[in-house]
């Protein structure tokens, strides 16, 4: 007896060494990339200050629309060949972020607090707890993932307030419900879901992502209260826009259709997305001048490479746990999703990730947003596979831009964000499910 409590001892304690020695390598990995992203940020801290033109163009036209002129024509910006593209209404909502030039001038420690914010707004999934490790996970992705804050401080995009808003509404939208405490109510997901809706109509491509919120465990009635409310909110800065600034809409249309002669168009820029690279394609099999071609090679790509393995991957754990019983196939899913909160949790983001990636047009400094939803699945990931992701995301893309090699004009950017996709999405069931009230 002796000798067997003293065998199981020492298998025990082998295994909290060999547990040791994982998280210790782990831990060392994770710092090192650390290092990596901070000497990166460091680099574009002191870069040339000839960058941040977003920024610059953006404030310019606001100063534009205090005097009175119409900032979506270029000839009425100053010192920018580039134009503006946001909504009409956006220029009163910026006005004190460009008053007295402060923000031009000092946008990039700015942007680098706003990322780090972002990154603590963040919230854990499941069993991943809001330790050290987790929060230095999350810094270091919302800084190094895709470059997409790289991008960031050298255009000066205000991407970072979307990402900003991005970050809150996650932190709300995840917040679980507890009914055997008493707390039943939805008004954080309510908030979250608007601040959701807000962010997509800074850039009117990523609408698509709304739809991600019925993946919520929630009851299927308060799914759809959230989605027609993030859509609300969505169209809300539109129609205000349409309502209040009639003639600044008309010109705001104009710009981004490329419908002023002799300016810049924000709809003709190159960009690395799936839409464009189908464009790339259908041009190399000379067939780029056919939109209806281009369109189904888009959207044959998109399924491909994205919605398919997203939807096979979550049919796959909804099939092995489907509970036997005669409710419809959407109705078992609804309560698949609501018993496994976690799962749903993850599926949700992961939905995001996935819808974001099919936009038609998705500029460098986007992949910031990309990087916060990466941060947000991550952190729960198995060891191995959190390494790998770790070093796909950040390490290499960070390596090869402290090394002079940038992100432009390519699909780099797209295709690790799409490996990362692949490995961020589940592998097997999950054993997880909703706590039951006492």
């Amino acid at each position: 007896m002796t000798s067997l409590a003293s065998s199981a001892v020492s298998g025990q304690q082998r295994s909290f060494a060999a547990e040791a020695s994982r998280r210790n390598w782990l831990t060392r990995f994770i710092l090192a990339v650390a290092m990596l992203v901070a000497t990166a940020v460091a680099i574009d801290l002191g870069a040339d200050e000839t960058f941040g033109w977003d920024a610059r163009v953006n404030c310019a036209a606001v100063e534009a629309h205090v005097a009175g002129l119409d900032p979506y024509y270029v000839k009425n910006l100053k010192d920018t060949k580039l134009s503006y593209p946001y909504l009409p209404v956006t220029l009163d909502a910026f006005r004190p972020l460009c008053a007295g030039g402060f923000l031009v001038a000092h946008y990039k420690p700015v942007f680098l607090v706003l990322a780090v914010i972002c990154a603590l707004l963040l919230p854990g999934v499941g069993k991943s707890r809001r330790d050290f490790q987790g929060v230095a996970l999350r810094v270091v992705f919302a800084l190094g993932g895709f470059v997409g804050f790289d991008w960031i401080i050298a255009t000066g995009n205000f991407a970072i307030l979307s990402g900003l808003l991005t970050a809150a509404s996650l932190a709300l939208l995840l917040r679980p419900v507890q009914p055997e405490r008493g707390d039943t109510s939805i008004a954080p997901q309510l908030a979250g879901a608007a601040l959701l809706g807000l962010v997509t109509s800074f850039k009117l491509v990523f609408f698509p992502v709304l739809a991600a919120l019925y993946f919520l465990p929630l009851p299927r009635g308060r799914k759809l209260l959230l989605i027609a409310l993030a859509a609300g909110m969505f169209a809300l800065p539109i129609l205000v826009s349409l309502a209040i600034y009639p003639d600044l809409f008309k010109s705001w249309l104009a710009a981004i259709f490329g419908q002023i002669p002799g300016q810049h168009s924000p709809g003709n820029e190159v960009n690395p997305s799936l839409l464009f690279l189908s464009l790339t394609l259908a041009d190399h099999f000379g067939l780029a001048g056919s939109k209806p071609v281009a369109a189904v090679l888009y959207g044959l790509i998109a399924v491909a490479l994205v919605l398919a393995p997203f939807a096979l991957s979550v049919w796959h754990m909804f099939r092995a746990q489907r509970p036997a019983g005669k409710a419809s196939l959407l109705q078992a899913f609804d309560d698949w999703l609501i018993n496994h909160p976690e799962a749903a949790m993850r599926i949700t983001v992961l939905a995001m990730y996935a819808l974001y990636l099919c936009a038609p047009r998705l500029k460098e400094y986007a992949f910031f947003e990309v990087a916060l939803y990466a941060a947000v699945l991550v952190v729960s990931l198995p060891a191995a596979t959190m390494a790998a992701v770790l070093a796909i995301a950040v390490a290499i893309p960070t390596l090869a831009s402290v090394s002079g090699v940038a992100f432009m004009g390519g699909f780099g950017q797209l295709a690790i964000a799409l490996i990362c996709f692949w490995l961020l999405l589940p592998r097997e069931p999950s054993h997880q499910s909703a706590p039951q009230a006492s």
